[in-house]
């Protein structure tokens, strides 16, 4: 029953919707200007109306440029987080490896990316080894190791 729980959840987050933030919010967030009081505590105080929430994922930006695949791209560090969590979870449960078979990702003509399980962890082990500063969550907003 668990597996197939997971699986359920792997699937969906395999779809357009699971990436819906990476594959729309391109570029500066058009209201950072005018942001709430509120979010100060989570923006350097000299960037102030210049400068993207955490949240908003600014795909696009120099000098990364568009990056439509949530796996490959630069930012978008907790798709690939998340993501690699519940392919792990269900490793570590199944008695198959159905998700280290190739598998399409995000499926919207073109812009269909195949992955597997080891593929995306290989990914996310690389960005982690290859940026000592860390890895991007969104666009300008690293994690530090």
């Amino acid at each position: 029953m668990y597996v197939q729980i997971l699986d359920q959840l792997i699937e969906r987050h395999t779809g357009w919707w699971s990436a819906n933030d990476w594959l729309t919010q391109f570029g500066p967030d058009p209201d950072r200007a005018n942001y709430p009081d509120s979010y100060r505590g989570m923006i350097p105080r000299e960037l102030w109306g210049n400068y993207d929430v955490p949240g908003w994922t600014a795909n696009g930006i120099e000098p990364w440029g568009l990056q439509l695949d949530p796996i490959a791209a630069d930012g978008n560090l907790f798709y690939r987080g998340f993501f690699s969590v519940m392919l792990g979870m269900r490793s570590l449960i199944a008695d198959d490896d159905r998700w280290n078979e190739p598998f399409d990702l995000i499926r919207d003509g073109p812009n269909t990316f195949t992955w597997t399980h080891s593929s995306i962890v290989q990914e996310l082990a690389d960005r982690w080894r290859d940026r000592p500063e860390g890895c991007q969550c969104e666009n300008t907003k690293v994690w530090p190791v």
